[in-house]
């Protein structure tokens, strides 16, 4: 429970820096930024992928608290994608700023996907979280394959 409370704080103190995180002082401090939301979001993503794949027993609380921080933390990277953040200590291809309006539709997909596995997980259900865990997967997967760096 107190891991959950200090996630929540977290994800508040995120929402009330987000119009402040709009504007970086550096390059390097978005790409930290955008690095960290998408950490945060992933580790949300992956406890319940452990659920729905049977490798951790499921818990419709902590299957809820994940799926509402993971949709949450869908929406704060993409503002960190600003001009001279393509150079550095970043995984991201050139075609994320060559290929914007992709990148934006690829962004809005997984979004929109990790507001139904968010809504799916609300309902307690195994089987309706295991059919909206999959295409949020697969619009990760999506983006990785035309915009990240191995």
């Amino acid at each position: 429970m107190k891991k959950m409370l200090l996630a929540a704080a977290a994800v508040a103190g995120l929402m009330t820096a987000l119009p402040a995180a709009a504007q970086f002082a550096k390059p390097e401090d978005a790409i930290k930024y955008r690095k960290a939301a998408f950490s945060v979001m992933a580790s949300h993503f992956s406890r319940i992928g452990a659920m729905v794949n049977g490798r951790a027993p499921f818990d419709a609380k902590a299957a809820a608290e994940n799926a509402e921080i993971a949709a949450l933390m869908s929406r704060l990277p993409y503002t960190a994608f600003v001009e001279g953040t393509d150079k550095g200590e970043t995984k991201a291809k050139p075609e994320v700023w060559s290929e914007g309006d992709k990148f934006k539709a690829g962004a809005t997909r997984m979004q929109e996907e990790m507001a139904k596995l968010n809504a799916a997980a609300k309902t307690g259900n195994l089987e309706t979280i295991k059919a909206a865990f999959g295409p949020v997967g697969q619009s990760c997967k999506s983006c990785h394959d035309n915009f990240r760096k191995e």
